[in-house]
């Protein structure tokens, strides 16, 4: 039985099908972007998902540009997005752009994606 369906942002192919092979796994549907935050951007408008995650260990600008993107457009405005990891200045940086965001330790994501598939 499949759980909720995920789309993962992460700038390194290789961690990102790593990060996605465990999270499917643990029976989330997931779907990913390492290479272009606009073509992922467009792929989660077209078919949003329940959340999306973003790692912030690799290119967080990446990341924060492509959040905000997904926040300005009013039909995704309450869409989860879960940032995960990252070092201090990336963190406090993307907390200021993006403050609806869920900011966690990789080790804390399997929880978060409970309580979103309850919600």
């Amino acid at each position: 039985m499949s759980k909720d369906r995920l789309f993962l942002f992460h700038w390194n192919k290789a961690e990102a099908e790593g990060y996605a092979n465990d999270l499917r796994k643990l029976g989330w549907e997931v779907d990913l972007e390492w290479k272009d935050g606009a073509r992922g951007a467009k792929a989660v408008m077209q078919a949003p998902p329940d959340a999306v995650i973003f790692y912030l260990t690799r290119l967080p600008s990446h990341s924060q540009a492509t959040a905000e993107y997904l926040r300005q457009t009013k039909a995704l405005r309450e869409l989860p997005l879960i940032f995960v990891d990252g070092q201090d200045a990336a963190l406090d940086k993307t907390r200021q752009r993006i403050p609806t965001g869920i900011f966690i330790k990789s080790q804390e994501l399997t929880k978060t994606l409970e309580g979103i598939e309850q919600g």
